[in-house]
């Protein structure tokens, strides 16, 4: 097991664009849910915060947003929590966060992509064209809208399945 511990990465950022659409997750990061009688992002965020990554002021919960036909992978996040413990309903998880802008109707949000590892994760797995945002609260969006995201290439990689 790694020891309890975070790391910030500073660097220039390369951004790379890709659009995707607003589904409906699991609704766990707002909670309360099937799963967990709160959100998740309520008891971790403070976790967070300890560790030096302060989300205040970022909505309380994610935004799904579909990229298929790409995928993602995160290759090096700006930071990376271990063994969060923010729930007794299963064993501490691993999470990294990277910086990401989301783009709606012109207008740019600041953003981290959330990625859960899961190879630390029970249940709620995402697939690899699904990015988990954390953004500041971006006025009337809805499920079924088209959003355009800047990722840090040299963080995150993209990539297009071909079919």
């Amino acid at each position: 097991m790694r020891p309890e511990k975070s790391y910030t990465r500073r660097m220039n950022k390369t951004w790379i664009s890709v659009t995707g659409v607003v589904v409906q997750g699991y609704r766990v990061a707002s909670g309360p849910s099937a799963d967990y009688p709160y959100g998740a992002l309520d008891r971790q965020k403070p976790i967070f915060k300890s560790r030096g990554l302060d989300l205040s002021g970022y909505f309380n919960g994610t935004l799904n947003i579909d990229i298929r036909p790409a995928t993602f992978r995160v290759v090096k996040p700006e930071y990376t929590f271990y063994n969060v413990e923010w729930t007794d309903l299963h064993p501490p998880e691993h999470f990294s966060f990277s910086r990401c802008k989301v783009i709606f109707k012109d207008v740019e949000y600041a953003g981290w992509v959330y990625y859960p590892h899961p190879e630390t994760k029970i249940r709620n797995f995402q697939n690899p064209s699904l990015l988990e945002v954390i953004a500041m609260p971006i006025p009337e969006i809805r499920y079924g809208d088209k959003v355009e995201v800047l990722v840090n290439s040299e963080e995150i990689t993209i990539s297009k399945m071909s079919f």
